[in-house]
């Protein structure tokens, strides 16, 4: 730590880089679909099929948003839904074939841009990420 950085300078310093550089790698290969759209369309991928309702709760968003979201996704051909057959008001959304391979490409072409990134650092610096990855995966831990 430099004399010119503080102990609370640390956390912004942290925020802004690690939204950057997540703000960077999301414009990687983005398919011509929004954020709320890939990240809705990634949770249907790795967690399977559910309620609308569910996946708004899920991606933190009301349920008239996440309804113009899976129509987009439904349009574009990576969604696909059907009636819950516990509750008929409610529907069911499942990822497409074409959803999945979507979603999986997109990711192949986000980590090799930070694949790209990363080999830009010398061996050192690499190093010290490689270290800190732990680190930054306890701060992923809910209290």
């Amino acid at each position: 730590m430099t004399a010119s950085t503080t102990v609370q300078d640390i956390p912004s310093r942290l925020y802004l880089a690690v939204g950057r550089l997540s703000r960077a790698l999301r414009r990687s290969g983005t398919p011509g679909l929004g954020h709320g759209s890939i990240s809705a369309l990634s949770t249907l991928v790795y967690i399977g099929e559910m309620r609308l309702g569910d996946l708004a709760a899920r991606e933190g968003v009301a349920a008239p948003t996440m309804s113009r979201i899976v129509a987009a996704l439904l349009e574009a051909g990576y969604v696909r839904r059907k009636p819950d057959p516990v509750d008929r008001r409610a529907w069911l959304v499942t990822a497409t074939e074409e959803g999945e391979r979507m979603v999986s490409g997109l990711r192949s072409t986000r980590v090799q841009d930070l694949r790209k990134r990363m080999d830009r650092l010398t061996e050192d610096r690499r190093a010290l990420l490689i270290a800190a990855l732990p680190v930054l995966e306890e701060l992923l831990v809910e209290d």
